[in-house]
């Protein structure tokens, strides 16, 4: 059980502390707002850094031209996984802030990189910027809102990010369509950049009491108690609890197609023959339907449950995956961006929905830290294995290696997982977790 100290005096049992969404409205509203900037620093590269390149560094491997997103998902998942860990210790807001400053650098990389070493070297510390800054906002709503809204929170949440995500790719390829690839484009990714850090620093509150309040009334099964050590937290969200590893693993793929999505389609859309323009709408388009549909999906989870809303998200994902390799024209892979957006919005809040509604509050933070370690490592797999099998065998097969993939975890969670919404889950068996096997 985590001994710190409540931040601001607040004890885990004084009366100032409620959770709820409209008990805690304007603290909620500012970080949906704080994660906007943060998707913004990853829309800034989605429509034009695979351009940059084959373009400017010319880089004509495919798995030459990924090793910026391999770099970027290796190292936020990690960073996933401490945040949850400092976030329990040291409170939520030093990792919030930590997170911004570590991001400040990443847009001057990237205007001055003369070569590509310093686009890698500028994705390492974009992925621990949104590694401790995403993380957090994620773990800082969970504590505000309580069990009740838990899935509209993260609707928000993710939703903020990713349409920010979709209208910076949007906003940076018209920019780059005037104004050239660099440096232009990543003015934005400054701006956000130096927002994120002020509104961090100055007018965030610490939330972490609020978490404590709900572990001293929470009820968990037994071998889901309190006092969990790290290293079990980990095992138990990875393997052994079903409902949590079902979610790690969906959440890995749903990530590997992201991965593909923001470093092989642009190349794949202008290999055939589509301008930058377009690239770039088609690169919006699919975070925007994530990010506004989330508004929606999280929302639903909270009626309807989590289990079949992810299995029918990476059912959706795969398909809409499938026929971007099986068709051409910019009018159908934008309807096929549009169902990937769909199938998306369907997972991402749902995920981080159902890891809140198992994990016990003490330690919830580290299992969401987990939880997206194996996440965001999607990136990383993804852009490995989309960039191997496109070497080898072009883009076409390797988009539709990755939408079987695709296919076969949502075939997991439909086999896998039980439902976690507390007013729709069924009784959980003996056998669903075993701590001593």
């Amino acid at each position: 059980m985590d001994a710190s100290p409540s931040p601001q005096g607040v004890t885990a049992t004084s009366p100032a502390v409620r959770l709820g969404l409209r008990e805690n409205l304007a603290q909620f509203l500012l970080l949906v707002g704080v994660n906007a900037l943060v998707g913004g620093m990853v829309g800034q590269e989605r429509t034009v850094l695979p351009l940059l390149a084959e373009q400017v560094f010319g880089l004509a491997a495919f798995t030459s031209a990924l090793t910026f997103i391999v770099a970027f998902g290796a190292v936020k998942a990690a960073t996933n996984f401490f945040a949850g860990t400092l976030s329990d210790r040291f409170g939520r807001k030093p990792v919030l802030v930590a997170g911004w400053l570590i991001g400040l650098p990443v847009p001057l990389l990237l205007i001055w990189a003369p070569s590509w070493a310093w686009v890698v070297v500028a994705n390492v510390l974009l992925g621990v910027n949104q590694g401790l800054t995403w993380s957090t906002t994620i773990i800082m709503k969970i504590d505000l809102v309580g069990p009740a809204k838990r899935g509209l929170a993260m609707g928000f949440n993710e939703a903020a990010g990713y349409l920010a995500v979709a209208l910076t790719a949007l906003a940076t390829g018209f920019i780059a369509a005037s104004h050239g690839l660099r440096p232009a484009p990543f003015y934005l990714g400054l701006a956000y950049a130096g927002l994120g850090l002020a509104l961090s620093a100055i007018v965030v509150r610490e939330t972490h009491g609020h978490a404590k309040h709900e572990a001293a009334s929470h009820t968990a099964r037994a071998e889901l108690h309190g006092g969990l050590s790290t290293r079990e937290i980990v095992v138990i969200t990875s393997f052994r609890e079903k409902a949590l590893s079902s979610c790690s693993q969906a959440g890995l793929v749903n990530n590997l197609n992201d991965g593909l999505a923001w470093g092989l389609f642009p190349l794949y859309f202008a290999a055939n023959g589509l301008s930058v323009a377009r690239i770039g709408v088609l690169a919006a388009a699919y975070p925007a339907v994530w990010g506004f549909g989330q508004l929606l999906t999280g929302g639903l989870s909270d009626r309807i449950g989590r289990k079949w809303l992810i299995a029918g998200g990476m059912f959706t994902q795969a398909i809409a995956i499938a026929l971007i390799a099986a068709t051409t024209g910019f009018w159908v892979w934008a309807v096929c961006a549009v169902m990937l957006g769909a199938g998306t919005a369907m997972v991402y809040p749902t995920l981080l929905a159902a890891i809140g509604d198992v994990a016990h509050p003490s330690w919830r933070a580290r299992a969401v830290g987990v939880y997206r370690l194996w996440r965001d490592s999607g990136f990383a797999v993804g852009a490995i294995l989309a960039g191997v099998v496109a070497d080898l065998m072009g883009l076409t097969a390797a988009i539709g290696t990755v939408a079987a993939v695709t296919a076969a975890s949502g075939l997991v969670v439909a086999v896998r997982m039980y439902e976690t919404h507390p007013q729709h889950e069924r009784s959980v068996v003996p056998g669903d977790i075993d701590l001593e096997s």
